[in-house]
């Protein structure tokens, strides 16, 4: 923690810039982004959970405009041999092929749903606060089993040649949001997870691969997310010494500039600067981030006709920069300016984020009360 003789300012956070950008791009991207039309749903999660942050879902969008998001999320969803999930656009469906809302498409083997799409979705409708009352539970369930492969990892789509930490994640994260685990394998999976640490401290996307912030977090969130069996207690999940690794090496990943870097010798980069972050708030060591230093790069990382760029030297703002910034500032947030040598005014206040799915705490409680029926 940063403790600077002179207080580092901060501009504002440009509030209604940042909700102007991701409302933008609700309705359409410009055709250089066209090889992201296989990933909308993604890209409507980042915007839509920028606003949540910001707390302007309902000001800066109209209720026709949620209920057509709403309505759209729920086209995605679809059943077949593997079960039901969510695509992540209508990109490989012919307009014919669209079935009446509230019945489920078919898909073929060319087509199927996606797990990183489907826990997306899934997030994407508790923002908008939908009921969840057209969710097919059981198709879900199989859908994740059929996701998952022999070593433990998992695909994002049954079949897929690419398989690591990051679906796995995503099927741990759906399980838990409803409540149901019975679609995954934990003992075969945390193994995997454990096979993926580094040497460095913290885990690769597949055994003996480099450490990277992204999937670091992944491990760390699943391991956190999991159900403790008999068989794997979370304390044999990861060990003392390997935490004490994994923290060493996540605080060598924030660099001079404030910001983290996803790598070893890699420059910062605004996504970073949550899954190392939140990741290092999982591990409850947030206290030892530089967090002044955080503030002031993720400032300078704001476009100035709204969204958050990857780093201050690359000026072109998008909705997964965007939210990964705000994520960060939710985490470490700038209310306890004055103990870690910063000022700023209100626009910097933020709620509470769930590290482990990604989410406000609002959200999540949403979840919690309408998906999973637990409420806290």
């Amino acid at each position: 923690m940063s403790s600077p003789l002179t207080p580092l300012k901060l501009g504002n956070l440009g509030r209604k810039g940042h909700s102007g950008h991701c409302t933008r791009c609700m309705q359409g991207l410009p055709p250089s982004q066209a090889e992201a039309d296989a990933s909308r749903m993604a890209i409507g999660f980042y915007s839509l959970g920028s606003l949540d942050i910001l707390g302007t879902v309902n000001t800066a969008t109209t209720e026709v405009d949620r209920e057509a998001w709403r309505e759209w999320v729920w086209e995605q969803q679809s059943s077949g041999i593997y079960g039901t999930g969510f695509k992540g656009s209508t990109y490989m469906t012919g307009a014919e092929d669209v079935q009446p809302l509230n019945m489920a498409a078919d898909y073929s083997e060319f087509d199927t749903p996606n797990l990183i799409m489907t826990y997306t979705a899934l997030l994407t409708l508790a923002i908008l606060r939908d009921d969840f009352t057209r969710l097919e539970r059981p198709g879900l369930v199989k859908f994740v089993r059929a996701c998952q492969r022999e070593d433990g990892s998992f695909s994002a789509f049954p079949g897929s040649g690419e398989a690591d930490l990051r679906p796995l994640y995503c099927a741990f994260a759906i399980s838990s949001m409803i409540g149901d685990w019975s679609g995954v394998d934990t003992d075969r999976a945390t193994t995997y997870i454990q096979a993926c640490e580094s040497y460095e401290g913290g885990y690769g996307q597949t055994p003996y691969s480099e450490a990277l912030g992204g999937t670091t977090y992944c491990a760390l969130a699943s391991l956190a997310l999991c159900p403790a069996p008999s068989s794997s207690k979370p304390t044999a999940r990861l060990s003392p010494r390997h935490r004490e690794a994994t923290v060493r090496w996540l605080l060598q990943t924030q660099q001079a500039e404030g910001g983290f870097s996803g790598r070893t010798n890699k420059v910062a980069d605004v996504c970073y600067c949550f899954w190392c972050g939140a990741s290092l708030s999982i591990l409850h060591a947030t206290q030892f981030v530089d967090t002044a230093p955080l503030h002031s790069f993720l400032d300078r990382c704001q476009f100035k006709f709204g969204g958050i760029c990857k780093a201050p030297e690359y000026p072109q703002p998008d909705p997964y920069h965007t939210y990964m910034g705000l994520a960060a500032l939710s985490i470490y947030n700038v209310k306890k300016r004055e103990e870690v040598g910063v000022v700023g005014d209100w626009s910097w206040d933020l709620p509470a984020l769930n590290v482990l799915w990604n989410v406000t705490e609002d959200t999540a409680e949403w979840v919690r009360r309408c998906l999973s029926g637990v409420a806290e």
